[in-house]
Order: C-alpha cells, then structure tokens, then sequence
C-alpha cells in the first residue's frame, strides 16, 4: 500500500509534470472508482492543473478550485503516461480503473493511468470542491510528520495495540501496514504492546522512530519517478515482507503473524524479548 512517502513522492512528481497543464477527460473503466457525483467528473474538462498535494495517503490535484482526489488503497498505484493514443478506455479494462488526460498545448496526449491489482477493489476517486467534502480526509488524525505532534497525548489512555494505534488515520494519518513494522522494529516495541501502557522511554523510542523511519523514507522517494517508488520502497523494509530472512540489526530470523487478509512482520530478539507472537486463533498475543 502506498503510505505517506510515497504519495508526497506521487504528489511532487505530479506537480512537476501536471501543474500548469489542462485537464483534458478523465475516462473510467470500473463503475465503483468515482465516489462522488456532484459536481460531475466531466466538470474538470477544460480546466488547468493548479496544484498538487497530500492528505494523509490521499492524493489532491486542484483543478483551478474543484478537487480530484485519489485514494490508491491497498494495491492501487499511478503510472503516468508522456505518449496516450487516442483509443479510450473501456469498463472491465483489467487493473486499470480510470485514466486522467492532460493537455499540454498539442493535445490530450500525456497523463497518468490508476490501477489496481487483485480482485479486492479499494481504489477511489472523489471530484469535489473542497478536499474536506471526502470523507477520508475529514476523519484523519494529524499528519504523522507534522512537526508539532504530541505523540504522547495521541497515545494517553488508548486501550489498544500500538501497531493498531499507528494504523489508525482518524488518530495519526500517513502510516500502512509496512511503515508500522518498520517504525515498531526501529522503536523495539511489540506490535501488540498496549499504547496506553508504554513508558517514558517507550513513548520517546516510538516518538523518535515515527519521525526517523518515515523522514528517511520520504529523502529516498522523493525526486525517483513513480515507476521506481514501489521497488525502491521494497528494498528499504528491514523486516516488513521480509519474513524468514535476517533481522539487520541482531542476526534473528525475522517472523510473521498473519491474519485473514495482511499480515505483520517483526523481529523477536529486537522487539519482543525472543519470544514469538502466534497467531489469534492459536495463542494469546505478547502484550
């Protein structure tokens, strides 16, 4: 899933080849990935590209005033595009959903494609006249790299898991399912530790990982083409998708827990005193 360095990636690398271009059509190949149908996508015909930016992991393009917004989901991504031919989309294209046709002064030749692999469609698409008016966005908690977050307020009295507590937009917005593993190995915390129960020390490791890891992340997207964002991410986990391989830090073998449609990585050595956290059905979870 696209986290927050790789949408303020999308949005920097959108903003160097969309700003200043015409919104030529935006053409769908699934019914469910338009969410909204006021104003209609047809709107943005003719109107230029003003501005790109990020909400948490949603993607704003400002359309002199009116706003398309994307939400890539678990498995979504954007491919753009300097050479589209004229053949237009058709319903039930595959992985493609939508395509999004700029016009750089010779015609709706460049633009960028949203796609989705696998059969669980998330992605969505929102035009709208305020980024607020997305559901998504109204909810979300603060950014996860606003420089003036209290983590320790956000974690105070909060009965649940700290890798939960992470995930959760609507308290900390930007942070996915491998961003977590990874800021829970850097802090060497359990992913089932309750965030109200973490010490000082804890509170201050977690505080410290959240800012390292996803500041670190976002240096290495930023400036790479959309193309290289998802395989430059990969090599960057050092436990996340790595189950089986070497923890980098100790030596151990990195484990798994998996549920019903993710799953989670960790290092036990690093982040849960050697002991190895099985799955619900089987065992209690390490708190």
């Amino acid at each position: 899933m696209p986290e927050l360095p790789e949408v303020d990636a999308l949005a920097a690398f959108l903003r160097d080849r969309a700003v200043g271009l015409t919104m030529a059509d935006v053409e769908l190949a699934s019914f469910s990935v338009l969410k909204t149908f006021d104003p209609p996508v047809t709107a943005l015909a003719g109107l230029q590209v003003t501005g790109v930016t990020r909400h948490g992991k949603f993607l704003d393009l400002d359309v002199d005033g009116l706003h398309l917004v994307v939400h890539l989901a678990k498995a979504g991504w954007l491919r753009w595009s300097d050479s589209f031919g004229d053949k237009r989309l058709k319903m039930g294209n595959g992985p493609l959903t939508a395509r999004v046709r700029l016009d750089a002064g010779d015609g709706p030749s460049v633009g960028f494609d949203l796609t989705e692999a696998g059969t669980r469609k998330g992605l969505a698409m929102y035009v709208v006249r305020d980024p607020g008016d997305v559901p998504g966005i109204a909810a979300l908690g603060p950014d996860a790299l606003d420089p003036d977050l209290d983590l320790a307020s956000l974690l105070a009295g909060r009965r649940m898991q700290v890798k939960r507590f992470l995930r959760d937009q609507t308290i900390l917005s930007g942070i996915g399912n491998a961003y977590s593993d990874e800021i829970l190995h850097t802090a060497r915390l359990s992913p089932f530790a309750i965030a109200a129960d973490l010490d000082d020390d804890a509170v201050e490791r977690l505080d410290a990982a959240v800012r390292s890891v996803l500041t670190e992340a976002l240096e290495e997207a930023t400036g790479r083409p959309a193309a290289d964002l998802k395989d430059d991410k990969r090599t960057r986990m050092r436990v996340h998708g790595r189950t089986g391989q070497t923890c980098p830090v100790c030596g151990d073998t990195v484990a798994e827990v998996t549920f019903s449609d993710s799953s989670l990585q960790y290092c036990p050595t690093c982040q849960t005193g050697g002991q190895r956290l099985k799955d619900r059905s089987t065992s209690k979870f390490l708190k």
